[in-house]
This record gives C-alpha cells, structure tokens and sequence, in this order.
C-alpha cells in the first residue's frame, strides 16, 4: 500500500483520527488518551494505537512501564495541514460525536444524575 493510501485508511477511522488530535500537539500516555476516550475499551485504545504506530503516524517513547505517543506530522504530508484546519472548524467536534456515537458498541453508558 502507498503511503498516501496508508494515510487516507488511518484517516477514515473516527477513532484513529481523534487519537490523533489529542496526541497532534503533545505527548501523551496510552491510559492518558484511554481517558480521553471513556466509551472504548483501553484494550480498543492500544489496538488503534498499534496500528498506528505501524503505519508510522504515531511514535512512541518508553518510559518505565508506560509508553507515551506523539502523532508524526511529517508522515502525514499534506493530510497534515487538513487536519488541522478541520480540527478547528467548531462544525468538526458535533461531526466527530455523531461518528463515534455511531460506532459505538455495546450498551450506551449511564448518564450521571445531578444532586439537587
């Protein structure tokens, strides 16, 4: 596969692609973006992340027990500058929830009830 078509197949998963936002600007831990995500399992978490970093838009760093990724903004060439620019269309997070909530398996979680 080319690596365009390696970007273009990262990028059509929802959950790949939010992966990438929280880690575009800063390093993160795989139990740090795990939180960012609460409705995916942590096992689906490190799953998207393998397949990242296989496909070589994230890098990770060890430390200790834990791993840390960063996205690799020079492997996704021009994708990279649409990226960004969509990340900052406010348009994108109501897109973003719509995808997810779609995807998502299993039961739906409870929402908390607010003391009155």
């Amino acid at each position: 596969m080319s690596s365009q078509a390696t970007v273009l197949a990262a990028l059509a998963s929802p959950r790949r692609r939010e992966i990438l936002r929280l880690v575009w600007k800063e390093e993160l831990s795989a139990g740090t973006i795990h939180r960012a995500m609460p409705d995916v399992t942590f096992g689906a978490v490190s799953l998207q992340l393998r397949s990242l970093l296989e496909d070589g838009l994230v890098e990770a760093r060890a430390e200790s027990r834990r791993r840390f990724y960063r996205a690799r903004r020079e492997a996704l060439g021009t994708f990279a500058e649409v990226l960004e620019r969509m990340w900052d269309d406010k348009l994108w997070g109501l897109k973003l929830e719509a995808e997810l909530e779609g995807s998502r398996r299993g039961p739906r979680p409870r929402r908390r009830r607010r003391k009155t």
